[in-house]
């Protein structure tokens, strides 16, 4: 074994580990950065379909979900997106903004990636990558370099290295830093070792499940969705604690888009999604006014030439097929208002059971996570043990989609560092 000091150790090379990591070492201080990964910011690389949608213009507390929902405010307030904007543009990242302030690369994520890696090195800051770590010990702070924790590491064993058991190394440090974030993307190297860390030293987990979320759905609703791969509309979406008007998308395997994964952050297992297929039209009042004005027109015609809201012409058949086969060629003279006022409810608010989600394996975030009562919001450091911090997603701060869950990453990042 042998010895190595440094003033912080962060275990997570994503985003909040290497935010943390260069502003530390921009203060001065001998900075570690440790990740089982072959390769630092995976997450990053793969966000925002390639093109990281890194902050938003309008973060505010009620964009994260907590247990505590009060503990975002002072990171946040202290970070707000505009710094790393301006660190952005200091990199001369080319950048664009898409709707409800998201900001994106033009480019790559690599440019988001490329920028913290320099950064850490123009800092002083060692990463080290195929590390895993398999021990984490605290004790009194050493007399004489006030070192207080020993991590015991070990190499990653190369599959095409020959079998023999790799040498530990031991590194102490003054404080730790856990940015290890959640379960989500297990393919990107994700892992529960964040919560095996806060546990040791007494934390408490809230309960942790996938979030930022596609819905899977079986039976004839599965059928049904599944025939529809690939249409996507604009929708409001809701449950009874959220709702969002963003655009829905069919797939294979369920409902997506937008409006799904915000509203995967307020759903739990068991309960019903609404969908208002035709945001912009009561539904109820378009049929019931074209009964008494155009008696022989179809229901099909009046949601195909009269709503607001134009249904792509895959959806709309399938809907009559799965809602009202029997009155397809049914004119409106020939039914009853309150069959009308039935079939408008039902499309003004389609009510669906998903039978789960997709999971971890593609869910963008964890939500869920390190309770933060134990935990100072202004600086992340353990109130169960001194010179122990947590930052990103391995705590229970989950953001919404647009660049919330990075502007948590930087800010939680960044309130850390000055506190090192």
């Amino acid at each position: 074994m042998t010895g190595k000091y440094y003033d912080a150790i962060i275990i997570g090379a994503g985003a909040s580990g290497l935010y943390c990591a260069l502003h530390a070492g921009q203060r001065g201080l001998r900075v570690l950065v440790l990740d089982h990964a072959n390769k630092a910011g995976k997450k990053i690389l793969m966000s925002g379909g390639g093109r990281c949608n890194f902050t938003n213009y309008f973060v505010a507390p009620e964009h994260f979900i907590s247990a505590n929902s009060h503990f975002c405010k002072s990171a946040l307030s202290r970070y707000p997106s505009w710094e790393f904007i301006a660190m952005v543009e200091r990199h001369q990242v080319a950048y664009h903004e898409r709707e409800h302030g998201q900001l994106f690369c033009d480019d790559s994520a690599q440019d988001i990636l490329t920028m913290l890696l320099d950064e850490c090195q123009a800092a002083g800051v060692e990463i080290r990558l195929n590390t895993q770590v398999d021990t984490v010990s605290a004790q009194e702070p050493d007399a004489t370099d006030g070192t207080r924790f020993a991590i015991s590491t070990t190499p990653k064993a190369s599959k095409k290295a020959a079998v023999s058991e790799p040498a530990p190394t031991v590194y102490h440090s003054r404080t730790l830093v856990v940015a290890t974030g959640g379960l989500s993307i297990p393919t990107m190297g994700a892992s529960g070792l964040g919560y095996q860390l806060a546990e040791q030293f007494g934390h408490s987990i809230e309960p942790c499940t996938a979030s930022l979320v596609p819905f899977t759905f079986t039976d004839q609703i599965g059928e049904l969705i599944r025939s529809l791969s690939g249409v996507s509309i604009p929708v409001v979406a809701s449950n009874a604690r959220a709702s969002f008007r963003l655009p829905l998308l069919f797939t294979h395997r369920g409902l997506s888009g937008p409006s799904m994964l915000q509203l995967s952050n307020y759903w739990h297992t068991g309960e019903t999604i609404d969908i208002n297929l035709f945001p912009n039209t009561d539904i109820s009042a378009l049929l019931i006014k074209h009964k008494q004005k155009h008696p022989k027109q179809l229901i099909r015609t009046v949601l195909a030439e009269h709503a607001s809201d134009k249904l792509p012409k895959k959806l709309l058949s399938a809907l009559q097929t799965h809602l009202w086969h029997e009155q397809r060629d049914t004119d409106l003279a020939n039914i009853k208002d309150e069959q009308l006022h039935q079939l408008g409810e039902i499309l003004n608010g389609w009510t669906l059971k998903p039978s789960g989600t997709e999971g971890y394996r593609t869910a963008e975030v964890t939500r869920g996570g390190v309770t933060t009562e134990a935990v100072s919001s202004k600086t992340m450091e353990s109130k169960q043990q001194q010179g122990l911090y947590f930052i990103g997603e391995v705590l229970d701060m989950t953001g919404w989609l647009g660049g919330y869950n990075f502007q948590w990453a930087w800010a939680s990042g960044y309130a850390c560092a000055q506190a090192l």
